[in-house]
């Protein structure tokens, strides 16, 4: 399929190369390096917690595509502590609060992928995706052209979505 919106997407996807690649380590995940640049508004961070932290999808299928990680560099919830897990799904459940108030979409598909035959891009570092859905957000255009087309602007859709979670301090 091709992507009308990523040409930045290459670099990236050429330096994550996962088949080479059985697991990573923290030191090699991006979502780790991300963190610790500090650099929360270019990487696209939304909010941090004690044990989570919020993230525009760079890669979205839709505005407002969400991942939601633990701190800690772990491929499996059984990896987390039970107050870590019980963070994790709170704030997957407000973040589909502040979705819909800021967004309005008709629909969510929340999911997670765990382990790379279940479609983990990065395996090594669990994250939920969050991803609004819109009547009719689906249209011919992937299955017949092959082409998904991303009408917004993923600076406006972080500063919308930053601004509605400061709700959640």
């Amino acid at each position: 399929m091709k992507c009308i919106f990523a040409p930045w997407r290459s670099s990236y996807a050429g330096s994550q190369d996962q088949s080479k690649k059985t697991d990573t380590t923290s030191a090699q995940c991006v979502f780790c390096s991300q963190l610790q640049e500090n650099k929360d508004k270019e990487n696209f961070i939304i909010k941090r917690f004690k044990h989570s932290f919020v993230i525009l999808n760079r890669y979205p299928y839709n505005a407002g595509h969400l991942l939601i990680l633990p701190i800690k560099h772990r491929g499996s919830l059984n990896e987390l502590s039970k107050s870590e897990r019980s963070e994790l799904m709170e704030i997957t459940n407000q973040s589909i609060i502040l979705l819909q108030k800021s967004f309005q979409n008709d629909g969510v598909n929340v999911g997670l992928n765990l382990g790379k035959s279940a479609g983990a891009g990065i395996p090594s570092h669990l994250h939920i995706h969050i991803l609004p859905r819109w009547q009719g957000d689906t249209n011919f255009m992937p299955t017949i052209a092959e082409t998904k087309i991303i009408s917004f602007d993923l600076k406006k859709v972080y500063e919308q979505l930053r601004l509605a979670f400061k709700k959640l301090d």
